[in-house]
Order: C-alpha cells, then structure tokens, then sequence
C-alpha cells in the first residue's frame, strides 16, 4: 500500500524564545527538522514526504532539503492558520494512488525509522494507529477556578500520545472533512470524534516534542552525536 508522510512545520514555537524558526534551530550543527526528515529518509515503508511550512519560509526550507539532499521531499508546501488547517493542506498534495498516510510533527527530531515502519505496518491491519507512551508521573486533575484537586486519575489508563500518527487515507480525509470542533493537537482526535477505533502502539521516551527551551537541552543531548 503506498503510504506517504506529511510533516507539520508550519507552527510559531512562541514557547522556544528562540530567535530562529524552530525548525532550523541548531542541533549538533544541524537544524532540528534536518533529523526528522532523515528518518524519514531512512524508512522502508514511507514512499514520500510533504514538508508544510510557513507560507513566507518556504525559499529557506527549499534550500535546506536542497542542501542536505533529502530526496523523499516531494512538495514544500504553506501551512495554515492551525494544525488542522496545515495538515489538511498537506492532504490536499497527496498523491491519487496513496492508500496510507502518516503524520508526524516535524519538532519530533528523535523518531527512528523502526518505528515510523512499525506504524506503518502496524496500520494495514488497524487502519487508524498511533505512537504512545505510558504516563510516569501521578496525574491530578485540577479545578482551574479554585486550583483544588478533583481527582487523581489512574495512571495504569494514561497514555501521553506522540507521533507518527498513521491512517488509510479515505477515514483521514472524512475526519478533516467532517468534523469541524475546536483545534485538535493531533489528528487522531478527529477518528475518535467520527467514533472510530484508535490503535495504540508503544513509542519511545525519547520521541520528544520539542517545545520549550528544556525541551531543546534534551534534544541535543539525544540527536548530538548523531550523523
């Protein structure tokens, strides 16, 4: 099943407080995305990539795929005002013949090929899968009015949810086409809106967001070494 892979670059990174786009933001003298898409690069399961980006960075994101000879990038395209919004334009560039579609966030620079692939494969039978870990620390429900606690949840049932987040194709489309509520911080909210099954497979620890400037210490201690 031909399977391509959108990546999500097109937000802000406000909570960085960094004076570069947080893609280009340097780790081991290369920049963050540069890791994400090499992995990408690396997978056996994953035919191509489209890179969405900020409408007026895309010269400087075109530069860099040239650089570094990142050949699975096939289309560099403008982001839009949400997530939501820059991944359905993303789904707009996939090709007629793609049955798979795999979503990571580009600011996820330690994603390994092995499990990018293993969501892929993990996908042809489950048709709707993501990338989790379980929760480490006690989870505390708050009431955000009196800052008391309401509950302490079970943490056997937590799972902090990553990506890549895999689909087929015709249920990603129907979940961006149809469900219209709010602004979901990854697209497999939408299948759970649509009532649908979601499955779940372990993920790394070191699969980390990188979203704030400790965010960044941890990622180069993960990717510095790596060429």
């Amino acid at each position: 099943m031909k399977t391509q892979a959108i990546i999500p670059s097109a937000g802000s990174g406000i909570r960085l407080k960094s004076k570069v786009l947080k893609p280009f933001v340097s780790i081991g003298g290369k920049p963050l995305i540069f890791y994400t898409l090499k992995a990408f690069e690396k997978s056996s399961k994953v035919e191509s990539v489209i890179l969405v980006v900020p409408q007026d960075k895309l010269t400087g994101f075109k530069k860099l795929v040239k650089s570094f000879k990142i050949k699975k990038v096939k289309e560099i395209v403008s982001g839009g005002k949400t997530r939501k919004d820059s991944v359905a334009n993303g789904i707009a560039c996939l090709d007629k013949d793609t049955k798979m579609v795999v979503v990571h966030d580009g600011a996820r620079p330690a994603i390994t090929p092995k499990l990018i692939d293993l969501s892929v494969e993990t996908c042809k039978r489950y048709r709707a899968v993501i990338v989790a870990v379980p929760v480490k620390p006690t989870i505390k429900r708050v009431d955000p009015g009196s800052m008391e606690v309401e509950a302490t949840l079970q943490r056997d049932k937590l799972w902090e949810a990553q990506t890549p987040q895999t689909f087929h194709r015709d249920i990603l489309e129907k979940a961006h086409r149809e469900i219209k509520d709010g602004n979901p911080t990854d697209d497999s909210y939408l299948i759970e809106q649509m009532g649908l099954k979601v499955k779940i497979i372990k993920g790394d620890y070191r699969n980390i967001k990188v979203t704030t400037p400790e965010d960044l210490i941890i990622a180069r201690g993960l990717l510095c070494n790596t060429k």
